[in-house]
């Protein structure tokens, strides 16, 4: 193997024909300029039947890059976050192409891949970075039991469909509210337009430093979401006579809580890295993903005239 030849990771969503589709398009094409492409070892059999014969090579485990310069996704969302345990801590950029649903990390829509390959090549993008989550499990002594990242948000929620949870919730060390509740999420810039929207947090600019802060169906006079420093610290007790309950971050990674239990929630140590082809604002990607009425009823009432003049 030449060890001047460029590299790049490829991830692709296993039950997506689509995916693999665009994906073995993309790499065919990396292979006719000489860039190799990496796949993880489980992708590696699904990708490597796709594509000409080597095209590919199997993403080595270890805490090296394997010399990767990009990650490219081909899925959703969801295949981001997997791309991103990888990525983020070999301060690799990520670029997601959408063959998923809303999909507000990945960058290009699945018929915008055709000039993937020359932009790639190129090295014709741009890399901004996003906040990320630092989340620690500490038992009643006061011990590190479970530690994790999170891209999106990190959430305590109840294990037992009929119990809820009585949780502590202080900020920098001073108690804010005691909640009856299904749960907590804690979520980055980044992640206000998943999880914490739909729990009826506000969405939060990415480029923005802060923490958002939403309680889940709490029981409570004060159960408003929250917008914190990016600076703060946020304290989860989980109380005596709670039954059991359990942290996810991002969705994927989980840790089962009991009382006396607490969870801290702070700004990350690491910053994703997004990989972007264009400079489009938020606004735009926003109104595009939600499909956001932007004429409101008023024009659309006025357009309807029209037509029917």
């Amino acid at each position: 193997m030449n060890r001047e030849q460029r590299r790049v990771a490829v991830t692709v969503h296993p039950r997506r024909p689509a995916a693999l589709a665009a994906a073995a398009e993309f790499i065919t094409g990396l292979h006719e300029q000489g860039v190799l492409a990496l796949v993880a070892p489980g992708d590696f059999e699904l990708v490597s039947g796709a594509v000409p014969a080597g095209a590919v090579a199997e993403l080595p485990d270890g805490a090296g890059d394997a010399g990767a310069e990009l990650v490219v996704v081909f899925g959703g969302d969801g295949n981001i976050l997997r791309a991103a345990e990888w990525a983020l801590p070999r301060e690799v950029p990520v670029l997601g192409v959408n063959l998923g649903h809303v999909g507000f990390l990945a960058e290009l829509e699945s018929s915008e891949v055709g000039n993937l390959v020359e932009r790639v090549l190129a090295r014709d993008y741009v890399v901004e970075e996003r906040s990320t989550i630092d989340t620690i499990v500490r038992d009643r002594a006061g011990e590190v039991v479970w530690e994790s990242f999170a891209i999106n948000e990190c959430s305590v929620e109840k294990l037992a469909r009929e119990r809820m949870l009585e949780l502590l919730v202080r900020i920098d060390g001073r108690a804010l509210s005691r909640w009856a509740t299904d749960g907590v999420l804690v979520a980055t810039p980044t992640g206000s337009t998943a999880y914490a929207f739909s729990a009826h947090g506000p969405v939060i600019w990415p480029d923005l430093s802060a923490l958002l802060l939403v309680p889940l169906s709490a029981h409570a006079l004060f159960n408003r979401p929250l917008v914190l420093s990016h600076r703060s610290v946020v304290s989860i007790e989980v109380l005596p006579a709670t039954p059991a309950g359990v942290i996810w971050c991002d969705g994927r990674r989980s840790y089962e809580v009991a009382a006396g239990d607490t969870v801290e929630v702070r700004d990350g140590r690491r910053r994703l890295r997004l990989a972007r082809t264009s400079e489009q604002p938020f606004v735009t990607r926003l109104v595009r993903k939600f499909g956001l009425p932007v004429d409101g009823w008023r024009g659309a009432a006025e357009r309807d005239a029209t037509h029917a003049r």
